[in-house]
């Protein structure tokens, strides 16, 4: 007989029962009216940030880095808890160390990130870019989904006007034309106060049914350390150790790829980005985040794998040696730490914006922030896939 654990297969069980039948007087109302529930929808995000990596960008982009986690975290905090992925095309210009380089959408956001904080400004100087590029890239050489009713959009960010004058090139107008009939929606965020600039990207978030606005060199974004932060870093380190990955050798290549990401941000980033980073990880849209695929933990106590059924050559180097029995309690006490920090994480979290909602209340309030701005701009787009923000403001 298989081995199994009593205690997981019983939560598994009443998880699916109360899934399927809320209430013995909704299980009766169904048989009676014989009505079919509609599988429930699963709301998504996909977002990609198209990127001017010049020079002239160094403030931005170092905002970027420090804001990419508190971001996800207010497109997570719609009602709906989507799941979210997020892409990059990184440009410059012609003559350039590069003209674009594409990442990818990805629910992998350790990964993504981890790109993110290997561009450097470097380049430009000479006015026009290669916006039109970076533009096509983005709309046709990133993986977008067919679904239309994914809240699917784009954020132009950068402070100089596009090239118009290149041969060989698709100009943004035709680019946005394809835009609309995949669905997407393109907003444009203007660093500084170029007049060029501003006219065409206002002119390209006219055509991209999106939203235009200005935002200084440096962001505007809200970037407030606080107390908790540290508290935070240690708690998320402590979460990713409840983490055990089971897979053939190449699944277990691209784990460790995702696991040496995690690890370069936390020696790389600032205790309030990583603090950001576990406030994400321990909402139910940063789960993917966090796991990853072949994930054991997660995979054992939701029922969708045993224990039995995974070769032993598969399985983490930590459990081959182990007797079901004894892995399977090393798992169940891994879940329940789990469990235990994620709760913790959302009590320090509660703490720490109490904080900084005291601290921008003495500033005055932030309503130009590029925090504020990139939220409005989700909260009124996302409605019309049915996501629903009741936040006043946006996560920091």
């Amino acid at each position: 007989m298989k081995t199994k654990l009593i205690s997981l297969a019983l939560f598994a069980t009443t998880a699916i029962g109360i899934a399927v039948f809320p209430s013995i007087q909704q299980a009766q109302a169904i048989a009676t009216t014989n009505t079919l529930i509609a599988p429930a929808q699963d709301y998504r995000i996909e977002v990609v940030f198209v990127l001017d990596t010049t020079s002239s960008m160094s403030g931005l982009i170092q905002a970027a880095k420090e804001k990419i986690w508190s971001i996800a975290t207010t497109m997570a905090s719609a009602q709906q808890s989507p799941d979210i992925s997020m892409g990059l095309v990184a440009f410059r210009d012609r003559g350039d160390a590069y003209v674009t380089r594409v990442f990818d959408l990805s629910q992998d956001l350790d990964s993504m990130y981890a790109s993110l904080m290997d561009l450097k400004a470097k380049g430009g100087g000479d006015g026009p870019e290669s916006v039109n590029k970076a533009m096509f890239d983005a709309i046709n050489h990133i993986a977008w989904s067919k679904d239309n009713s994914v809240y699917k959009v784009v954020f132009l960010v950068g402070d100089a006007p596009p090239h118009m004058d290149y041969a060989n090139d698709v100009s943004y107008a035709t680019t946005l034309e394809m835009a609309r009939d995949k669905g997407i929606v393109v907003n444009t965020i203007q660093s500084g106060r170029d007049q060029a600039t501003a006219r065409y990207w206002q002119d390209i978030a006219r055509i991209g049914t999106g939203v235009y606005f200005q935002v200084e060199d440096s962001g505007n974004a809200v970037a407030i350390a606080t107390p908790f932060d540290k508290k935070l870093s240690e708690l998320a380190t402590r979460l990713e150790q409840t983490r055990l990955y089971y897979g053939n050798e190449e699944e277990k290549a691209a784990q460790k790829s995702k696991l040496d990401a995690g690890s370069k941000l936390h020696r790389e980033l600032s205790e309030a980005a990583l603090a950001r980073r576990a406030i994400f990880n321990a909402t139910n849209s940063g789960e993917s985040n966090f796991l990853g695929e072949g994930e054991l933990v997660d995979a054992i106590v939701s029922g969708r794998v045993e224990l039995d059924d995974i070769d032993r050559d598969h399985l983490p180097s930590s459990l081959q040696a182990m007797a079901p029995k004894e892995a399977l309690t090393l798992i169940s006490e891994k879940a329940k730490r789990r469990d235990s920090l994620k709760k913790e994480i959302a009590s320090v979290s509660e703490s720490r914006s109490r904080y900084i909602r005291q601290k921008i209340d003495a500033l005055g309030g932030v309503a130009g922030s590029l925090d504020e701005m990139i939220f409005g701009v989700i909260k009124d787009q996302a409605r019309a896939k049915g996501l629903i923000y009741e936040n006043e403001s946006a996560s920091y």
